[in-house]
């Protein structure tokens, strides 16, 4: 028996080195081709896909019955019963990190990452593992967790019918209510689904939209903020963006007010954005000069909640157009210099960079002298390598700022030392790609300046 173990383990061991040299020459097609076939996408995903399954099994034949530590939630150390994946890259128990985010927290609480946002994307893939494992060792397959929470009473709901009376109500009775709403949508997160299975959004949405909302700053404020509480919910996304209110409403109090509304609001939208069909929605509604203007002008809260709203909505390709004539890329690059946001705004850049307009105005604001002075100066590989992934786009766009790194290689070899030093291998080889082009430019400037000096 311990020979067939050891004998599946050398077997899982040879073809997980295989399975790595294929996705090794599938991910440098994918990043350095600057046109790849969409077949070899998919064809990396499933490579992926097969050693996630591999490395599944060697745990399984090592440890017998007992449960690999990849399958449990590293904040609750139980199985895992719906795994999501965090910005950072790490693997949580969706009631388990959603608490945690609830909480304020920013960070990623393994890696203490700052996070770029707060999206939480469904690790499907872990998922299956999981359930295959549990079937195998007989063990019960968890059921998914809504929420970790307190449980709503009945007391709750009656008290819920009694607030929302009271919005009709005189201007006393409707402020005090909306800041009790906000304060029970932000202690008991399972209040939220109940909230949005009654009248209260469209009820909270037509009192923001009323002049006394508009006159009254501290009720604005609790309303933006209640709304903003809802929108996490899942089911209340839907019911909120579809309300033909919502969205023109959030814009409209980014653009004034208080800073917590205008940050509120900026977060509110974040929230919404989650889904695909939104971020659509919201762009074409005019959120992106607001958004740039509190990214500009705001607090660091408010600038970190306007940068988060501003990356999620680029995700789509047809908002990124919208973000770059609305001013992204003048702000970001001031707030990098001024050392502000600088890994989360490179985020962002990186994501413009594929924009001609884009690669156009960073050439003009001086972006590859920026971006080559933070990678001689950061010690954060995730920083340095999405400074060298836009210099790349920008390089591949405008060849004439080819001249611009040959300059900066006489001078600081800055892209040069990150061929030698501990970088990481995408770094590397957008580095070295670079070079190339730039060595490849600088021979065919030779080649013609000979052949024009020819008599």
């Amino acid at each position: 028996m311990a020979e067939r173990v050891v004998e599946g383990i050398d077997q899982c061991i040879k073809k997980a080195s295989e399975l790595k040299k294929e996705l090794q020459r599938l991910m440098n097609s994918i990043i350095d081709g600057d046109d790849y076939a969409i077949h070899d996408t998919n064809e990396a995903i499933g490579v992926l896909s097969s050693l996630i399954k591999l490395k599944a099994r060697k745990y399984i034949g090592v440890q017998g019955g007992e449960v690999p530590l990849e399958f449990k939630c590293p904040l609750s150390g139980e199985i895992m019963s719906d795994p999501v994946v965090l910005a950072s890259g790490q693997t949580y128990d969706r009631p388990y990190i959603q608490k945690w985010l609830n909480e304020g927290n920013r960070t990623c609480p393994q890696t203490q990452q700052s996070l770029t946002h707060t999206v939480l994307i469904p690790n499907i893939l872990v998922r299956e593992i999981i359930s295959e494992w549990c079937e195998e060792h007989c063990v019960k397959v968890p059921q998914r967790i809504q929420e970790v929470d307190e449980l709503v009473t009945e007391l709750d709901r009656n008290n819920l019918d009694s607030l929302l009376e009271k919005m009709s109500s005189s201007l006393s009775e409707q402020k005090a209510a909306v800041k009790e709403l906000r304060m029970l949508t932000k202690r008991m997160h399972s209040f939220r689904a109940d909230i949005g299975k009654s009248d209260a959004i469209p009820i909270l949405l037509n009192l923001l939209a009323s002049d006394v909302a508009n006159t009254d700053t501290c009720l604005q404020e609790d309303l933006i903020t209640t709304l903003l509480n809802l929108s996490i919910h899942d089911d209340n996304k839907r019911i909120i963006a579809e309300n033909p209110l919502a969205i023109p409403l959030l814009i409209e109090n980014l653009k004034a007010g208080s800073i917590e509304t205008r940050r509120n609001a900026a977060a509110a939208l974040f929230t919404l954005s989650a889904i695909d069909s939104y971020k659509l929605l919201i762009g074409k509604s005019g959120a992106f000069k607001p958004l740039i203007d509190l990214l500009e002008e705001g607090n660091s809260l408010a600038m970190r909640d306007a940068a988060q709203a501003i990356f999620l909505l680029c995700i789509a390709y047809e908002n990124k157009g919208i973000a770059v004539r609305e001013g992204a890329v003048r702000v970001i690059l001031r707030k990098i210099s001024d050392d502000i946001l600088v890994e989360e705004l490179l985020t962002i850049l990186a994501l413009l960079s594929s924009q001609e307009k884009a690669v156009e105005e960073m050439g003009k604001l001086g972006a590859v002298s920026s971006l080559l002075g933070i990678i001689r100066k950061s010690n954060c590989l995730r920083i340095k390598e999405k400074c060298v992934a836009i210099l790349h786009d920008i390089c591949s766009k405008d060849p004439t700022k080819l001249d611009d790194i040959r300059l900066d290689e006489t001078k600081n070899n800055t892209l040069g030392n990150m061929l030698i030093e501990d970088e990481t291998p995408r770094s590397k080889r957008k580095a070295s790609s670079i070079l190339k082009r730039a060595a490849a430019s600088s021979s065919s400037q030779s080649q013609r300046s000979a052949s024009w000096n020819q008599p």
